[in-house]
């Protein structure tokens, strides 16, 4: 699991090429927010998760497959990353940031996600 990045990440960077493309400018993996988010409008209060599918457990067709071996480690493994994500989330929030979670398998429709993405950013908090 050493291979595995958590910055940097393939969906990661379409999302940002995409809103860089599109004239917004932010800031990478904040180390002082909760959770680290991939990408952060501080001026904006606003902050992006990109996420894998797999590695946080979504309810899609890659997110849903557990790996055959070793099926307990994978579960609670999982299991811990989606309680993670939804505490940062939470404190976040009350925070008073606008949080976004992208998911892996979004990025099969870019102009749908372009769109969410803008109205994300455009909507006031």
């Amino acid at each position: 699991m050493r291979s595995v990045k958590s910055e940097d990440t393939v969906p990661e960077l379409l999302v940002r090429s995409m809103l860089h493309r599109s004239g917004y400018r932010y800031r990478l993996h904040d180390k002082t927010l909760p959770g680290k988010p991939d990408i952060v409008f501080t001026a904006r209060r606003k902050v992006v998760f990109v996420h894998g599918c797999f590695w946080h457990g979504h309810h899609c067709a890659r997110g849903a497959r557990v790996p055959k071996s070793n099926t307990d480690y994978w579960t609670r493994k999982i299991a811990r990353n989606r309680e993670r994500h939804d505490t940062a989330c939470k404190l976040l929030r009350q925070a008073d940031w606008g949080v976004l979670t992208v998911w892996e398998c979004q990025l099969k429709n870019r102009d749908v996600l372009y769109k969410r993405l803008r109205a994300f950013l455009e909507k006031s908090r």
